[in-house]
């Protein structure tokens, strides 16, 4: 499993997938159809987002182990940032035209 923060036009999003990398086109497909056609993505450490959401994270994680998909752990925009450190993100993800 594996955590982003994805950057869209509606604002961040912070997900859980179980796709091994986010440019899977399955994965892509499921973002079409919730409206996301162009992001940039940062990869967040599974300890780091299971320690800030607890029990969320333990919920979500465990409706995703019997199946290739991803969840939205939190689209607040506000508490992911303030939650995150921009300064601690790796390497963008980008994808779109």
């Amino acid at each position: 499993m594996k955590a982003y923060i994805v950057f869209s036009g509606t604002g961040p999003i912070l997900i859980l997938t179980t796709y091994s990398e986010l440019e899977n086109p399955r994965l892509l497909e499921k973002f079409k159809h919730k409206g996301i056609v162009k992001f940039i993505a940062y990869e967040v450490p599974l300890s780091t987002v299971k320690r800030i959401y607890g029990v969320p994270f333990e919920v979500i994680a465990a409706d995703l182990e019997s199946t290739e998909d991803l969840r939205v752990l939190d689209f607040n925009g506000h508490h992911i940032f303030s939650r995150f450190s921009l300064v601690d993100l790796g390497e963008p993800i980008k994808y779109g035209d």
